[in-house]
């Protein structure tokens, strides 16, 4: 099983090197314009600063640049850390979101990482424009060292359902997801990625399932609720709340059955938000603190079905029971008031003990 952590903060590489000194494989850099550190930026100094951990997005946002710029921008790292670059793209929540902005269609979606894939594999691919044609395009001068399109970069989807998972099996190398609740089966985004994989001709052989787990190893006698749990994991649960109302607001998409329990209380809670400020006051503190008034739905039951959580022999039988269905890596989100502690524990409680 591999392993790896979220960071986003360019002032504190001192996390990166230090999760590479533990043995966690992969960085992945959240890309968020308006609440976090630049992700190319951070991905540079990460790449300067560390000789073997995995480096890449996690995940880009499409509607904040052109498909040839992120395609330009990953293929520069490639250039500082060779072979150790990796692309992840999503839709786009909370980037957009706070921008008053939705995330990215399936369409448009499906198009931007056609793009993404191609330039990135130093292949010739069709540019569409804005009046409905198309030019083809690809990187110039390659051996001149500007770029690596040499080491392979994989492109992982971050896909939750359905649509977007057969999608990373047709065209991406892996699926980056959020298992809820926990634990979850991985089996149906297996089957939807190989629904997709099919239609190219591909086979999943060498894909790569990697899930974004809030992976909490509890002390002798703490309770799931503890403080500490709240304080450091619920912001997290609730960011994937925020989602679930974001999308019932704009499409009507009715709320999956973990976040039933607090459903109906949290969207009347919503709604008293005054309509101007109402998104910005439920994004703006993103998985870094919980607005006082949401801490009531933090409760144990959403936890435990939000968590992998337990003392750390029960902890390893989760991750290993993972390993057994595919999945390839968990990807852990360490809060960023208490990240460095928390990493620290979990490689010697767990990475160190598989």
């Amino acid at each position: 099983m591999e392993f790896g952590i979220t960071w986003a903060n360019a002032s504190q590489m001192d996390y990166v090197t230090r999760a590479e000194e533990l043995g966690y494989t992969h960085l992945w850099v959240t890309d968020s314009q308006m609440i976090r550190s630049d992700c190319f930026a951070v991905m540079t100094h990460a790449a300067l600063k560390t000789k073997r951990i995995k480096i890449g997005t996690g995940v880009a946002v499409p509607g904040l640049r052109l498909a040839p710029v992120l395609a330009n921008a990953v293929a520069t790292v490639n250039r500082l850390a060779p072979g150790r670059v990796f692309v992840g793209i999503g839709t786009g929540n909370t980037a957009m979101r706070l921008l008053g902005r939705r995330p990215m269609l399936l369409k448009d979606f499906t198009e931007y990482i056609r793009i993404v894939r191609g330039l990135v594999h130093g292949e010739e691919v069709d540019y569409p424009d804005p009046k409905g044609t198309s030019r083809k395009i690809r990187f110039s001068r390659q051996e001149k060292s500007f770029i690596n399109v040499e080491d392979y970069i994989p492109v992982y989807v971050a896909a939750d359902g359905p649509k977007t998972q057969a999608l990373a099996g047709e065209l991406g190398d892996g699926i980056t997801t959020t298992l809820i609740p926990m634990p979850a089966t991985v089996d149906s985004i297996l089957a939807n990625a190989k629904v997709g994989a099919e239609r190219s001709g591909r086979t999943l052989d060498d894909f790569h399932l990697s899930v974004r787990g809030k992976v909490v190893v509890l002390a002798p006698g703490e309770a799931v609720d503890s403080d500490r749990v709240v304080n450091d994991f619920g912001p997290a649960l609730m960011s994937m709340v925020h989602k679930r109302i974001d999308r019932f607001l704009e499409i009507g998409e009715e709320p999956p059955e973990w976040v039933s329990p607090i459903w109906k209380d949290y969207l009347d809670f919503h709604m008293q938000r005054p309509a101007e400020s109402r998104q910005r006051m439920m994004h703006e503190t993103h998985e870094t603190a919980i607005n006082p008034g949401e801490r009531r739905f933090v409760t144990p039951e959403m936890l435990k079905r939000f968590l992998m959580i337990g003392r750390p022999e029960e902890v390893i039988d989760q991750i290993r029971d993972l390993a057994r269905r595919g999945v390839k890596q968990v990807k852990c989100n360490f809060p960023p008031n208490r990240g460095l502690d928390l990493m620290n524990e979990f490689a010697k409680n767990v990475i160190q003990r598989l």
